[in-house]
């Protein structure tokens, strides 16, 4: 069953952000992920959104997203972005 990774983010330091944003697409892809939404518009139709940025990411199933999460190359890549980015992270099955 596929699993969706949904990224809810707030860029506070830009130059220091873009490390991060650049190396990413690789290390999803690399762990079987795929992205649906990266960035782009965002238009709120009820309640109160909070951020700039919305980033969802499919993978096969949530074992591979945790692996991708749990991975020695993504602890590194995320000490890039600490500091940076205000952000709030989900993983929710597919249908």
């Amino acid at each position: 069953m596929p699993a969706y990774m949904v990224v809810q983010a707030t860029v506070t330091k830009p130059e220091q952000f873009t490390e991060y944003a650049e190396r990413m697409p690789a290390l999803v892809e690399k762990f079987g992920g795929t992205y649906r939404v990266l960035g782009g518009e965002v238009e709120t139709l009820e309640g109160d959104w909070g951020h700039q940025a919305l980033v969802i990411s499919e993978w096969p199933s949530m074992d591979q997203a945790r692996n991708m999460w749990h991975s020695d190359e993504y602890a590194e890549l995320k000490k890039v972005r600490e500091g940076a980015v205000d952000v709030t992270v989900l993983l929710a099955d597919g249908l």
